[in-house]
């Protein structure tokens, strides 16, 4: 929803938001959504808290950029409030590992805390509009986005739409930012859950996002690491994720990945790369970590020492640091003239070349622009049916299956321009390349 929200939309979702949550939850009363730990770092409260606060105003079909106002808004409240009631007692297990203390807090009450301030929020905001109402992106955005488990046991992979970046993490720089990520995980899906969960808020801590965005990337990966080998050791978790992650940043697009997972540009139907994977088999991977003392041997694929089938990962601490957790990062500055920036885990790009991409995607557009009922359409919230775009990540993901990948498949396209318009460029292409060059 492009522009100051219209105040009888967020007046309307208010008030259903609190007639289906009438009174504070009580000390007693069971969460509407499970959070994602039982115990929770100072540090993991706020992307724990964001993540739970998201899911539920999803749920009520609240427009993206009111749902990150509300969430910001109620976790500003939850970090004011004295949280020691909540603290754990520290473990003679942790009391003796930590180089430092790590506070845990209980994460079903903490979180009961949160949502109670998510409540207060609505009610406060229903009686007084806040000044000036929640603004969403000015940059025209349809995101689409699509996952299947496809014949693996589980789903390992996560992926996340941030276009309300700035609204959710509270900076007000003036810099207009949107934010997407794919993550891939493998040994179980803790890793991928917790990237997803805490990458963009480390992201949003870092000073020096703006002007130099580059390290603000590479810190935020690697404060992300350090944070679940915490977890991992508290836990006993053993899992690993590739990652790679976008920001759109004023006129600049910011990647950045750890290990094979993939981020694609679009300009004018041709294929631009933006990054070079991390896979074992990589010239310069395979000196880095046989420099460290290990070695990448063929065991169906390249692995790192007989292990992991990537060179860079966050988590897989068992390998670190021949499975390195620091992250690449690249800048491209964008001239208007940009279709779209495709994400995807190894899934999707071990069977579909980059080159293939811009005639799939033009395809899918074809065949859902030719469908009753086509309409266009704006946001990166989940796109109700009918929306030109909404299907195209699904189309690219039925054909990377029908092409033969097994694994978990994850593909997200964030068009640059209103999918009407490429359809609108493809036409005239074709008009020219049918009937040759207009005569003067």
């Amino acid at each position: 929803m492009g522009g100051v929200m219209e105040e009888e939309v967020v007046r309307g979702f208010l008030r259903r938001f609190l007639e289906k949550f009438p009174a504070p939850l009580g000390s007693e009363d069971p969460l509407p959504l499970n959070p994602l730990s039982r115990k929770v770092s100072l540090d993991e409260l706020r992307g724990e808290s964001l993540d739970l606060g998201l899911r539920l105003l999803n749920t009520r079909d609240a427009p993206s950029t009111l749902n990150a106002a509300m969430c910001h808004a109620a976790l500003a409240e939850l970090l004011k409030a004295d949280l020691s009631p909540f603290h754990l007692p520290q473990e003679a297990e942790q009391q003796q590992g930590e180089e430092q203390e790590v506070v845990l807090l209980q994460s079903e009450p903490v979180q009961r805390l949160f949502l109670n301030k998510l409540r207060e929020v609505g009610v406060a905001w229903h009686q007084n509009l806040p000044s000036p109402l929640p603004v969403g992106p000015s940059r025209f955005l349809v995101c689409s986005a699509h996952a299947i488990r496809n014949t693996r046991r589980k789903m390992e992979d996560r992926h996340v739409t941030l276009p309300d970046f700035n609204t959710l993490t509270g900076l007000k720089d003036g810099v207009e930012r949107g934010y997407y990520a794919v993550f891939d995980g493998h040994g179980g899906v803790d890793a991928a859950i917790y990237a997803a969960t805490h990458l963009h808020v480390n992201l949003s801590q870092q000073e020096g996002l703006q002007s130099d965005p580059a390290t603000a990337f590479k810190t935020a990966f690697t404060r992300t690491d350090d944070m679940l080998r915490g977890k991992a050791k508290r836990e006993r978790l053993r899992s690993g994720s590739t990652g790679v992650a976008v920001l759109l940043q004023g006129e600049w697009l910011h990647v950045a990945w750890l290990g094979d997972s993939q981020s694609m540009l679009v300009r004018r139907g041709q294929d631009i790369t933006l990054m070079d994977p991390h896979k074992p088999e990589r010239e310069d991977e395979k000196q880095r970590v046989e420099d460290l003392g290990g070695c990448i041997v063929f065991m169906g694929c390249w692995r790192v020492n007989g292990t992991y089938a990537v060179s860079r990962a966050i988590g897989d601490f068992d390998q670190k640091p021949y499975v390195s957790g620091d992250a690449d990062c690249s800048s491209t500055r964008l001239h208007g003239d940009e279709d779209y920036i495709l994400l995807a885990c190894d899934g999707f790009f071990d069977v579909v070349r980059p080159a293939e991409v811009p005639a799939l995607v033009l395809g899918a557009l074809r065949e859902q622009g030719e469908s009753p009922g086509a309409v266009e359409g704006a946001g990166c919230e989940d796109v109700s049916e009918g929306v030109l775009g909404e299907r195209v990540a699904q189309e690219l993901v039925a054909h990377a299956k029908a092409a033969g990948s097994s694994d978990n498949i994850t593909v997200m396209v964030v068009f640059l321009r209103p999918p009407a318009q490429l359809l609108l460029q493809d036409q005239s292409n074709t008009a020219v390349a049918t009937e040759g060059p207009a005569q003067e």
